[in-house]
């Protein structure tokens, strides 16, 4: 996820709850918790449901000893002597889905999911094998990363201590579906881009959007290509998610998966969807000022302070996200060069752009320019 210091102004009516198993309630019967995660970014927003018949308990946290005491501690504290019935994870990622396994079986209760989330989860279940596949290899060399940093970077992957067992069958969740969780219907709202098949879950009478990561306050979610898909768009798919969020209420309270709970829905979308123009414009001002550049220099371009092999793994993705964009919007052409590398370029002198310096007030031809086929 890219860190984004957000500009416009959004309501947070509540206090976060600590990683402790404290919980706040946002709405009647809605119990936000934060479970620890030791990482950069260190909790993830788990939200339970209170219905006449149990609780619903939306996404897991990691798969750690620490997670399940903070679950066995929630069971006990604060569901008030009534049982959990369910449990839905809006995506694959393991931070939501991690306990997916051990909840199902601690408490007997049933995965609900949407096709490609469960599907996509089983099939990353495993490590990636020693040495790369080979389709892995030649996804990196086109990109033009140097071998000895694909290589650090899967090292330290193959050492993630956080890969969960897996669960063995689950509910399918569509996109439109209503669904009747504590006491509420919901409305299934499908995200694309960040993950294949998200879940967002809609309450139109009380205008509340369990978010998941499709929407968060402060930072943008990671939206990038992978060796799996090599000539996806998830870009386009991300931004129309955003349009469909932007039908709900502006006044919608939002229940994102990390950070704070929110209002100001669209304000939000429309600040994310500026963060990517931002990017576009650099990427059109770095091809301008240097003629060409690989999925590599491009990352080195959009991110240039990584903090490790991890945030490589998901910053070249991301370039490569919206070098994709750029490129199926007849922006940018792309050539496969006789070393095996992809290398981009401007489509048309038309597209170049050169920005202005640093402590410069914004140029509003620039302002113009940059929002052209966008």
């Amino acid at each position: 996820m890219t860190r984004l210091h957000a500009r416009v102004v959004l309501d947070y009516p509540f206090a976060a709850p600590a990683t402790d198993g404290s919980v706040v309630e946002v709405a009647p019967g809605i119990l936000w918790v934060r479970m620890p995660m030791p990482m950069a970014l260190d909790h993830i927003n788990i939200y339970l449901l209170k219905g006449s018949e149990g609780w619903t308990l939306i996404d897991t946290g990691l798969n750690t000893e620490l997670t399940r005491e903070r679950w066995e501690h929630i069971a006990s504290a604060h569901l008030q002597g009534l049982p959990i019935v369910r449990l839905v994870c809006t995506h694959m990622h393991y931070d939501h889905a991690g306990l997916a396994s051990w909840l199902c079986e601690r408490f007997d209760i049933p995965l609900y999911m949407t096709h490609g989330e469960y599907f996509m989860m089983r099939a990353m279940a495993d490590p990636m094998p020693d040495p790369l596949p080979q389709a892995q290899v030649e996804f990196y060399q086109r990109a033009g990363m140097p071998p000895e940093r694909v290589e650090r970077m899967w090292k330290a992957m193959r050492k993630d201590p956080f890969l969960p067992p897996q669960p063995h069958s689950f509910t399918r969740l569509r996109g439109g579906d209503e669904i009747e969780l504590g006491g509420r219907i919901w409305r299934v709202v499908i995200g694309e881009g960040h993950s294949p098949e998200h879940a967002c879950l809609y309450c139109e009478q009380d205008e509340i959007l369990i978010a998941g990561d499709q929407l968060l306050p402060r930072i943008s979610s990671n939206v990038l290509v992978t060796g799996i898909e090599p000539e996806a768009n998830p870009l386009k798919l991300w931004l129309e998610s955003l349009t469909r969020l932007e039908q709900l209420a502006p006044g919608t309270l939002v229940l994102p998966s990390h950070e704070r709970v929110f209002r100001g829905l669209h304000a939000r979308t429309q600040e994310l969807r500026e963060h990517h123009e931002h990017q576009f414009v650099l990427l059109r001002a770095h091809l301008t000022e240097h003629a060409s550049c690989t999925a590599f220099e491009a990352m080195l371009c959009l991110f240039p302070r990584l903090r490790g092999p991890v945030d490589d793994m998901l910053a070249l993705g991301e370039s490569i996200a919206h070098l994709s964009w750029l490129r199926y919007e007849g922006v940018l052409r792309r050539v496969l060069d006789e070393d095996g590398v992809h290398r981009f370029t401007l489509a048309d002198p038309a597209f170049a752009l050169t920005l202005p310096p640093a402590d410069a007030t914004e140029n509003p031809e620039l302002a113009e320019t940059s929002h052209a086929r966008h």
